[in-house]
């Protein structure tokens, strides 16, 4: 679903995958894969060999790809391999990916871009079915051998074989969810009738991924093994010596009719709170798919091609398929060859520290320097607590802390590649860390500041090597928001931001080039967000009906419970700061918030603000049954003031790429996925109503929902 986005992307010339951790990591693995196959092997993405026990060990190896993926040749040649299988009669059949990545990493995404005609997609869904059908339904044992990542249409494909053999270190998921769908390639029914549904449909509801060990113990896998066991294991399972893995009682009093009816009320309870039916409607679509023919197998796999189709044509999937290949973008303008292996940060606050801890988390030596003790130590506990969550093994736990180095006296800054500064947004006190900074850094260093709203321009010029400094704006929490803004200025030497751009990809962030301007692109969007609800409650609306209004726009949270999450004392700085570039094109700032930020009520921070927060959470009281309710002006006014700005920003050329524009918004801000970004939005709702409403808004409001001049050029 829409908020749990913290998976890493993979595409290359052969097909793009849903997940792709598996690249570098396991790049340097040796597979057992059978005999040596003939170089001349009839297939273009397959190779089938025999060995001394008559077991064929059938090998994907899709051409021109470094990871396997499902296409339609692709899946017409699997086809094709199964009915030479079936003439030859083997003792058993091994399914392997050559692949060092992994098994099968899931659909190729291409082939779901600009689908319209759900009849089409479901003929071609019923054809890729037939093939999977064709695999279970052989008359010899089978067996698949996983390693590396096993996704989506890779795990149906396991599904469909007798038997599964994991490699430590493997990986089992759906994340079709991500994409507003759910499995369409038979593994609806077969998850749920091998693996208890209250398991297996929480995995393809979440899109979550587990690993090997689980996988056992959920009897999703016969076996757990080590590479070098791998053809013990496969004639243990395929001559009997093997128990496989069957579903239990309790797996199958799940799917009989009434438990699934209270099960079923259950997940769309759960669906509810994390995406709404009408903005995302695959989890509901799978939930109805099981509660209503979850007690036959073959009445769900017909249901499943129909429910496929008319899901792979909705706006939500294709908009979600539209921001996956945003992401894929935004890696590739990352570049590669990134030369950063020490990182220094200056300033262990909340924004320096959580820095610190995802470099040093992402493989990076860490110095972290503050003027006292206290910040560090608060630093390394978050740290600590961060990668408990993030990171599998505790030897990789003790490894990450061990990178992140306390450092007092601000020493590491001599050796470090890239120096990061993240103090408090005051010119001078910047102006004064970099007159001590840059006597000490090597030569080649790159100086970074994490500012948020200070235009380069200011800070650069007590810089002796104004050209090494760039802007590295990162989003808080930086844990979970992608996105980092590398903010240039009219002196920048070009190979610096190529490395800075380099240094965000190889930290499995997202680079988002902007040039210096104030608020850059992302703040100044959402501070006229944030600001636009402070003068609607100025109105007298009701504080949680301005944030439902943004919330059933497809929003994670209303803007002012963002405010309360961003601090108050910040948007209030950050406001006057753009008001000065800006004028009249920002809301005005009511009285009574800087009265709020004077007696200390800042929001989450301190505990108070326009909600009271406790444990990390607003507390909200419902609203009324009777009484104002949203309506499409509340959300005009707060949505479309950021689609005008995004506008103005290409116009001015702040930002190149309006693709770029529509995905740092997305993964800076949260920006409602299903809807594919701010322009994209304003494309699908046409340009023409998007500009008239906001002159009507203007009419009604003031200049500052004036359309700005650049909507001409995106028709």
């Amino acid at each position: 679903m829409h908020r749990r986005r913290a998976r890493r992307r993979h595409a290359d010339r052969g097909g793009v995958t849903m997940d792709s951790r598996i690249m570098t990591a396991l790049g340097d693995r040796v597979l057992t894969l059978g005999p040596q196959p003939a170089a001349d092997s009839p297939y273009k993405h397959f190779k089938l060999t025999r060995d001394a026990d008559g077991v064929a060990w059938l090998l994907f190896d899709r051409a021109d790809a470094s990871a396997n993926t499902l296409s339609s040749d692709v899946m017409e040649e699997f086809d094709a391999v199964l009915a030479a299988i079936e003439t030859e009669r083997p003792a058993g059949l091994v399914i392997r990916s050559a692949k060092p990545s992994g098994f099968i990493a899931g659909a190729d995404v291409n082939e779901f871009r600009g689908a319209s005609d759900p009849e089409m997609v479901e003929t071609r869904i019923r054809a890729a079915h037939a093939v999977v059908d064709h695999l279970e339904a052989l008359r010899l044992p089978t067996v698949a051998v996983i390693h590396g990542f096993c996704l989506g249409g890779g795990l149906e494909i396991a599904l469909a074989c007798q038997s599964r053999i994991a490699i430590e270190g493997a990986r089992f998921g759906f994340p079709e969810v991500m994409l507003g769908l759910h499995p369409g390639l038979g593994g609806t029914a077969r998850f749920t009738a091998l693996v208890n549904p209250t398991q297996s449909m929480a995995l393809m509801l979440t899109g979550r991924t587990i690993d090997a060990r689980r996988a056992k113990s959920l009897g999703l896998v016969d076996t757990v093994t080590q590479e070098r066991h791998v053809r013990g294991a496969v004639k243990d399972v395929l001559f009997g010596r093997l128990k496989r893995a069957k579903p239990g009682l309790l797996t199958r009093a799940a799917n009989l009719g009434p438990v699934r009816g209270l099960l079923a009320k259950r997940m769309r309870s759960e669906a509810a709170k994390a995406a709404p039916r009408e903005h995302y409607p695959a989890p509901y679509a799978l939930i109805d798919l099981w509660e209503t023919h979850g007690d036959s197998k073959a009445a769900m796999l017909a249901a499943e091609q129909a429910s496929f189709a008319k899901l792979m044509v909705t706006p939500t999937a294709q908009n979600l398929i539209r921001v996956f290949f945003l992401r894929e973008q935004m890696k590739k303008a990352a570049g590669a060859g990134n030369a950063v292996k020490h990182v220094h940060v200056i300033g262990a606050g909340a924004m320096g520290g959580d820095i610190a801890a995802w470099c040093a988390g992402q493989g990076l030596r860490v110095s972290l320097a503050d003027m006292k003790a206290e910040p560090i130590a608060g630093a390394v506990k978050r740290a600590a607590e961060l990668y408990g969550k993030i990171i599998r093994k505790p030897t990789e736990v003790r490894d990450a802390l061990d990178r992140l180095i306390p450092d007092m006296d601000g020493e590491g800054v001599r050796n470090a590649d890239l120096v990061i500064e993240a103090v408090p947004e005051k010119l001078e006190l910047k102006q004064k860390v970099y007159a001590g900074l840059e006597p000490k850094m090597k030569p080649g260093a790159i100086l970074a500041t994490n500012t948020s709203s200070i235009p380069l321009q200011d800070l650069r010029t007590t810089l002796a090597r104004p050209d090494r400094l760039v802007g590295l704006h990162f989003f808080n929490p930086v844990s979970r928001l992608q996105l980092v803004e590398v903010v240039s200025h009219d002196g920048n030497d070009a190979q610096v931001l190529r490395e800075a751009l380099a240094f965000v990809g190889a930290i499995d962030r997202l680079p988002l080039a902007v040039k210096s301007s104030p608020g850059f692109l992302v703040n100044r969007a959402l501070t006229l967000y944030m600001l636009e609800a402070m003068v609607m409650l100025d109105e007298k609306i009701d504080q949680r009906l301005i944030d439902a209004a943004a919330e059933q726009f497809g929003m994670p949270m209303g803007p002012i419970e963002l405010a309360d999450q961003v601090g108050l004392d910040i948007c209030l700085d950050v406001g006057d700061m753009l008001r000065t570039k800006f004028g009249d094109l920002l809301p005005p700032t009511p009285a009574w918030l800087r009265e709020k930020v004077a007696k200390g009520e800042l929001g989450r921070k301190t505990g108070r603000g326009f909600y009271t927060w406790k444990d990390g959470k607003a507390e909200k009281v419902p609203l009324p049954e009777t009484g104002p309710r949203v309506t499409d002006q509340m959300i005009d006014r707060l949505v479309l003031p950021m689609s005008n700005v995004c506008v103005a920003a290409l116009r001015e050329g702040i930002v190149e790429d309006p693709d770029a524009v529509d995905g740092a918004m997305i993964f800076g801000t949260g920006y409602a996925p299903f809807r594919g970004g701010p322009l994209n939005y304003a494309r699908t709702r046409g340009v023409d109503n998007v500009v008239s409403t906001l002159r009507e808004l203007a009419d009604r409001f003031g200049g500052r929902f004036a359309p700005d001049p650049g909507w001409d050029n995106l028709k």
